[in-house]
C-alpha cells in the first residue's frame, strides 16, 4: 500500500513539475509576463502580482475543467475586440500622462483598482490562448490538480519576474518615459490583437 501510495505521489508530482517546466518556458517573455513588467513600472508591485496570480488561478481552472472547450464559449472576434479595446484605453490614458514637476520625488500610484486592472487584462489576454490550451490538454490526460499547480505556480513565477523588472526600470527611467514606453506598448498589443482578426 505504501509503496503505490509513494508511486502515485511521484505521478502527482511529476506531472506538477513537467506542467511547471512547460508552462514557464512557453511563459517567459510572452505579453502576460511584459503587461506585469509595465504595469508594475507605474503602480504597487503586490496588487500586479495577485491580480495576475488570481487570473492565472481562474484560467488554469477553467483550462482543466473544461479542456479546451473554454475557449470556444465566446466567438474568438469578441474576445479579440475586447482585448483590443481594453490594451488601447490602456495606452491612450499612459500616454496623455503628463509630468508636473521634474523637481518634485516620484509618488507611486496606490493599488486602488490596479489588482482589477491586472485581472481583466491578464484574463482577457490569455483567454484561449496557447499556454490555455496546453493546461487543457495536460489536464486531460494526467492529474488535474498537479497540472492546475504546476501551471499557476509556473505563471506566478513568470508574473513576479515581470513585476521585480517593472520594478527596477521605476528607478532608472524617468516617470515621463515609463508612461510613453507603456503607452506604446499597450498599443502595439492593442494593434496585434486586432491584426488577429484580418
Amino acid at each position: 500500500m505504501s509503496n503505490l501510495t509513494s508511486v502515485a505521489l511521484g505521478n502527482w508530482f511529476s506531472s506538477a513539475g513537467a506542467t511547471f517546466l512547460l508552462i514557464a518556458l512557453a511563459e517567459f517573455g510572452d505579453k502576460s509576463q511584459l503587461v506585469c513588467m509595465t504595469l508594475a513600472a507605474r503602480h504597487r508591485g503586490l496588487p500586479v502580482v495577485l491580480g495576475a496570480i488570481a487570473a492565472f488561478a481562474v484560467l488554469n481552472l477553467l483550462a482543466v475543467l473544461f479542456g479546451a472547450a473554454v475557449a470556444a464559449w465566446l466567438p474568438e472576434w469578441v474576445v479579440t475586440v475586447a482585448v483590443a479595446l481594453l490594451f488601447a484605453v490602456f495606452g491612450v490614458s499612459a500616454l496623455r500622462y503628463q509630468e508636473e514637476d521634474e523637481d518634485e520625488d516620484v509618488e507611486e500610484k496606490p493599488g486602488h483598482g490596479i489588482f482589477a486592472t491586472t485581472f481583466l487584462l491578464i484574463f482577457l489576454a490569455e483567454f484561449g490562448d496557447k499556454t490555455q490550451i496546453a493546461v487543457a490538454g495536460m489536464g486531460s490526460t494526467t492529474e488535474m490538480a498537479a497540472v492546475w499547480l504546476g501551471a499557476t505556480l509556473a505563471l506566478s513565477c513568470t508574473s513576479i519576474l515581470g513585476v521585480m523588472a517593472g520594478r527596477k526600470f521605476l528607478h532608472k527611467l524617468p516617470l515621463l518615459w515609463i508612461h510613453r514606453i507603456s503607452g506604446l506598448f499597450f498599443l502595439a498589443l492593442a494593434a496585434y490583437a486586432l491584426s488577429r482578426l484580418l
